[in-house]
């Protein structure tokens, strides 16, 4: 089988190197990362006339490894066009994502967005996440458990839903605390009080100095303006937790959720004709 790795956390993420040990058990990896972090781009592309800079990675393994300046479906589409040729790979896969990509998350997320682009070529597609931004955060049980979770994916993956790819989301749980993987739904919700004036102290109590890079890409303020961050505080607006996967997330267990690239309600277009 033959494998195509990328991620929103770049290639320097523990994610990632935890993800490519995973698939090399299915086959040969090639690993095509961002350089820098690139989180809540979803399917965004590099586009315009700008240098984009590549890399080959030989010291880092097991595969293939490289990185791009660009967004993560810039690299997929740079791996396709670059690495595989005229010959796609089997299987795309995204992350791990240091953070959640539960409920709408998913809308925003640029780990998904590597799967999505993945489906967009007709190829089959998972992301993966944590759900925790920490650097640090403890992998052990993704690796544990992962390995299964793909294998009864690729198992019985429908072979009549174009555009299908997998959302898998862990808790940031111990495996023995782990209660166990559920399917589910996106779940509903959204974020208020996004922004927040820039403090570094604030994002290293966060957790978020070496996931993100901040100190790397601080911007030139210029006379008058001031320094902000996005974050903000997560509003629930789902009530089934039985089926919403950031809520079965929040009570131990793996989600995963079923998308489609194909984002036409066709209950609408139905009752619209």
């Amino acid at each position: 089988m033959r494998i195509l790795i990328s991620n929103d956390d770049g290639y320097k993420a523990a994610g990632i190197q935890v993800l490519a040990r995973v698939m090399a058990q299915f086959g040969d990896v090639t690993v095509v990362a961002p350089k820098y972090h690139q989180s809540a781009m979803s399917t965004a592309v590099s586009l315009g006339v700008k240098q984009l800079a590549y890399k080959d990675l030989p010291e880092y393994g097991p595969g293939q490894w490289s990185y791009l300046d660009a967004t993560p479906a810039s690299c997929v589409k740079f791996g396709l066009q670059f690495k595989y040729e005229n010959r796609n790979p089997d299987l795309i896969v995204g992350g791990v994502n240091h953070g959640s990509n539960a409920s709408f998350g998913a809308n925003y997320s640029a780990t998904l967005g590597v799967a999505e682009e993945g489906a967009i070529n007709g190829i089959k597609a998972i992301g993966v996440s944590i759900d925790s931004h920490k650097a640090g955060v403890d992998l052990s049980a993704v690796e544990e458990m992962l390995p299964g979770i793909i294998r009864n994916l690729l198992e019985h993956w429908p072979e009549d839903r174009p555009g299908l790819y997998y959302n898998v989301n862990f808790p940031d749980l111990p495996l023995s605390r782990i209660k166990g993987v559920r399917f589910a739904r996106q779940g509903k919700g959204h974020w208020i009080k996004e922004f927040e004036a820039w403090n570094e102290e604030r994002l290293t109590e966060l957790g978020l100095t070496d996931v993100f890079l901040w100190r790397q890409h601080r911007v030139q303020l210029e006379p008058g303006e001031r320094a902000y961050f996005m974050l903000g505080e997560f509003v629930n607006d789902d009530t089934e937790a039985g089926e919403a996967d950031h809520l079965l997330l929040k009570q131990g267990w793996v989600t995963i959720v079923p998308c489609n690239a194909d984002m036409t309600d066709y209950e609408v277009l139905h009752h619209r004709r």
